[in-house]
């Protein structure tokens, strides 16, 4: 059986910063429908990478391929014509607005009568915004309700409904569960599977080991700007993922043991 191709394929990715590399020929392949756990320890280089496939940060060398296509990422809106979408840890949500118009926020619907007379369809955003909600079982009062409103599962719900809107390709988490509940990780975990059954490429940074243990299907592990492991479920346990982490299995591996 051929092996379905990477939604999204990073080879070599070097990021410089003056003096400081921050990524160091790091690869890494997202599919379609899979989760993928992004893992590594504060300053290993996640955010960095995810910033590069989102097009909010552009690499000082390597390649990157949207579904086997060279693409240079020069900003968040290429990314997202190509369908790739990131949630980031602050959820970029406009407290003030309602959910309807955070979902469409950048890409509000217009209605018009002739050439010159427009306004915001405020009726399809809303439908469009509950229907979203509602097939991702995202449960909220209203979609005219403001997002200051919202509990942290709601919000995070919101915002990552907002990118599947868009996402057609592949979707970015940044500690999605960070400061959630058990009862709202559950509920955002269901999300992301939601999203997978798609046959969306979903990409998850986390800390949480036993979340990792629960949804991803792969998992690849930065050290200190490289990307050391590259490991199948069924492949690690917890106490391993958290030596490859630490780099306790490197020194194992420099041992032969």
């Amino acid at each position: 059986m051929t092996e379905t191709a990477p939604t999204v394929r990073a080879t070599g990715i070097v990021k410089q910063y003056g003096a400081i590399r921050a990524l160091d020929g790091v690869d890494i392949e997202l599919r379609p429908g899979e989760i993928v756990g992004l893992l590594g320890d504060n300053g290993a280089g996640k955010s960095t990478l995810a910033s590069i496939l989102c097009g909010a940060a552009q690499p000082t060398a390597g390649e990157l391929h949207v579904e086997g296509v060279a693409q240079r990422l020069q900003t968040p809106l290429q990314a997202r014509d190509l369908g790739i979408e990131m949630v980031f840890q602050d959820l970029a949500l406009a407290p003030d607005l309602t959910i309807a118009e955070n979902m469409f926020l950048g890409r509000e619907r217009l209605a018009s009568r002739g050439r010159w007379l427009a306004w915001l369809d405020r009726r399809e955003m809303e439908r469009r915004s509950a229907q979203e909600l509602e097939s991702l079982s995202v449960r909220v009062r209203s979609v005219k309700a403001r997002c200051s409103e919202l509990s942290g599962g709601q919000r995070q719900g919101v915002a990552i409904a907002r990118a599947v809107i868009w996402s057609s390709k592949a979707l970015l988490l940044d500690e999605p569960t960070a400061a959630l509940g058990v009862e709202q990780q559950d509920q955002v975990a269901n999300l992301i599977r939601d999203v997978a059954g798609r046959g969306v490429a979903v990409m998850l940074i986390t800390h949480n080991m036993q979340q990792v243990m629960e949804l991803c299907d792969r998992v690849v592990v930065l050290w200190r700007g490289r990307s050391v492991a590259n490991l199948r479920a069924g492949e690690y346990d917890i106490e391993r993922l958290v030596q490859w982490i630490t780099g306790a299995a490197l020194v194992q591996e420099a041992r032969g043991s």
